[in-house]
């Protein structure tokens, strides 16, 4: 049984072929696309030696799995992801300036893929999620990562609260947000070497996570909505720490 992965949309295949082109193997393109995008994704393919198969649209719907391949889908090798150990290195890589997302339950791909592609625009060096009661790693995290998912390193862990408590005794400040909190995100100092970490949407950290972060905060929410979709409430944060950094 084959282990490779499938990928589909310009922007993943794209994303791949710049940056990790050994693990494409074959693209597959709808017949009848010649438009300027899809032509130059392909020359650069070829001149790569990756196979180029058109195909017609209803092939493509399949490999796809019914997702919007925009006329593009490949398969490759799998991509790397890492374990606990990983994060050993990227404490020694980057020092007092670590920056790490850590995901508690977020079980929606869309929404790993969000976080994933909103990390990487931030600065951050490595997402951390629970190996169980999370998404992984999917075509549909990378879509919706465009191109992110290959950038930023994805690290599973066994276990979460053991490995904050890790991070904690290499140094870094565990932030946790909670509707609960009583400070709120704008009022706390958020300098790394830090990780934030992020519940599930509704409900929320886990009690271990919870009681193992250094510090909790909430976003002020001013309207009737109690809680934001966890990839809009990790950008507002991941970026109140980038303007809290920067200033």
């Amino acid at each position: 049984m084959s282990h490779n992965e499938w990928i589909h949309g310009i922007h993943s295949v794209a994303a791949v072929l710049k940056s990790q082109p050994h693990r494409l193997l074959r693209i597959h393109v709808q017949q009848g696309r010649h438009d300027e995008r899809v032509q130059k994704l392909l020359d650069t393919a070829q001149r790569e030696g990756i196979e180029i198969i058109r195909d017609q649209r209803k092939q493509l719907d399949q490999l796809a799995g019914g997702g919007n391949h925009q006329g593009i889908v490949a398969e490759c090798r799998p991509g790397e992801q890492y374990d606990e150990a990983f994060l050993d290195t990227l404490v020694e890589q980057h020092g007092r300036q670590l920056f790490l997302l850590v995901l508690d339950g977020v079980t929606d791909p869309h929404n790993l893929g969000a976080c994933l592609r909103t990390a990487e625009a931030a600065g951050v060096h490595g997402v951390v999620i629970p190996r169980d009661n999370s998404a992984g790693m999917n075509s549909t995290v990378r879509k919706v990562a465009a191109g992110a998912a290959d950038i930023v390193p994805l690290v599973v862990v066994t276990n979460l609260s053991r490995t904050l408590k890790q991070l904690k005794q290499n140094g870094l400040w565990v932030i946790g947000t909670a509707g609960e909190a009583t400070q709120t995100l704008y009022q706390a100092k958020l300098a790394p070497p830090l990780a934030l970490v992020m519940g599930a949407e509704g409900s929320g950290m886990r009690r271990l996570t919870k009681e193992t972060c250094d510090e909790l905060i909430a976003i002020p929410m001013l309207g009737a909505t109690s809680s934001l979709n966890v990839s809009v409430a990790t950008g507002v944060c991941l970026f109140e720490i980038v303007r809290q950094n920067r200033a």
